[in-house]
């Protein structure tokens, strides 16, 4: 009971941890462009992180990670080396301002113990296929919704922006399997963005201010994205907490999650975020391609739907992967000369490496703790 507790514990300080790593992808954009300071941008990262905690109440993600090691596996010293190695990651990487992805520390951790653990027999590997599939996905994703979003803004006349919308929003209906709050929230940001370029039409052109009301729409757009990553990031260490909790027999099956779980984590979220992640701020809001008000718009409300998607389905993407496709996807739109790509292949063999090196980590984890008779 008492390695039970330290792995609450040590899980929340990773969720903790996750928030100031991640707080760059909610607020990069948005400190970049000057439309909130430093503070004021993690204070209202932090409320829409929590946030998410109301409304993304199916817990597929973290259903997912908890079962990325079959059950029959999971032990506390599995569950524990996994968060050590995680926690250790995600500490060097925030010091060399990497933006690597929480998300694969945490599963390479877990799926790294318990293989060394148990061998291959342990791990599901079709959901770590799928898992490190989306490494490769997430960002192409994101960066394609960017693109479309930015191509749409960018026409000049209203009934073409108006056209591309309808259509495309009647397309993602019918050939996207949506849930009810999926469809409301595409709805939503549909009509935002029509009434957005009506209300930018019906007044003579100014540069200045489109400028303004594109600034009005990042502080939406970012409320959005930070929602998508309090949802999708916070169920990860749900998800290994539940694990743990099943493990020890405090509950039978993940469909028994206590509700102090997910109300912990998405406070843990929030207070990271808080904390924020100053070093990685840098890489991901100038480091990639500078961004305008609009173009921040389009990257957070691109990373936003993806993040919303992918929860449905139960993937645990990288925020940090979606939104540095997004921000590729805005920079590409006006030339790909615009994309600092000697950065973001930098970024990709951190994105690569994250899962093999945080599975060694853990199995190195793993021996101490059976050092130390754990």
């Amino acid at each position: 009971m008492t390695l039970l507790v330290v792995i609450i514990v040590l899980s929340l300080i990773f969720d903790y941890i996750n928030g100031f790593h991640d707080a760059a992808n909610s607020i990069a954009t948005i400190v970049s462009t000057k439309v909130l300071t430093p503070f004021q941008a993690v204070l209202w990262a932090a409320f829409f992180n929590f946030v998410a905690y109301f409304i993304f109440s199916d817990h597929h993600v973290a259903n997912t990670v908890a079962k990325t090691v079959h059950q029959d596996f999971i032990n506390d010293r599995v569950v524990l080396a996994g968060i050590l190695a995680a926690i250790t990651w995600n500490l060097l990487t925030w010091w060399y301002g990497i933006p690597s992805s929480s998300s694969h520390t945490l599963i390479g951790g877990f799926a790294g113990a318990a293989l060394t653990s148990a061998g291959l027999q342990s791990v599901d590997l079709v959901k770590v296929g799928e898992i490190a599939a989306f490494i490769v996905l997430a960002p192409f994703v994101g960066m394609v919704v960017a693109m479309f979003i930015t191509f749409t803004t960018s026409l000049y006349r209203f009934w073409q922006k108006a056209l591309i919308i309808v259509v495309a929003t009647a397309a993602t209906f019918i050939f996207v399997p949506l849930n009810d709050v999926l469809k409301w929230g595409l709805l939503g940001f549909s009509a935002v963005f029509l009434i957005a370029y009506a209300w930018d039409r019906s007044r003579p052109p100014s540069a200045l201010r489109t400028a303004n009301l594109y600034k009005r729409l990042q502080l939406l757009s970012s409320a959005a994205f930070s929602i998508g990553h309090g949802g999708n990031d916070a169920q990860k260490t749900m998800g290994l907490i539940t694990a743990a909790l099943v493990s020890n027999h405090i509950i039978a099956d993940f469909s028994e999650i206590p509700d102090w779980v997910p109300l912990a984590c998405y406070t843990a979220m929030g207070l990271g975020t808080m904390s924020g992640g100053w070093r990685i701020v840098k890489t991901m809001g100038t480091r990639i391609t500078k961004v305008t008000p609009l173009e921040g718009v389009c990257a957070e409300t691109a990373g936003a739907m993806t993040l919303y998607v992918t929860e449905h389905l139960g993937v645990p993407v990288s925020t940090t992967h979606t939104i540095t496709g997004s921000i590729m996807g805005v920079g590409a739109t006006k030339r790909l000369s615009a994309v600092r790509w000697g950065v973001t292949i930098q970024l990709l063999w951190a994105w690569i490496l994250t899962i093999p090196v945080s599975a060694v980590l853990a199995a190195l984890f793993w021996a101490v703790l059976g050092l130390l008779g754990m």
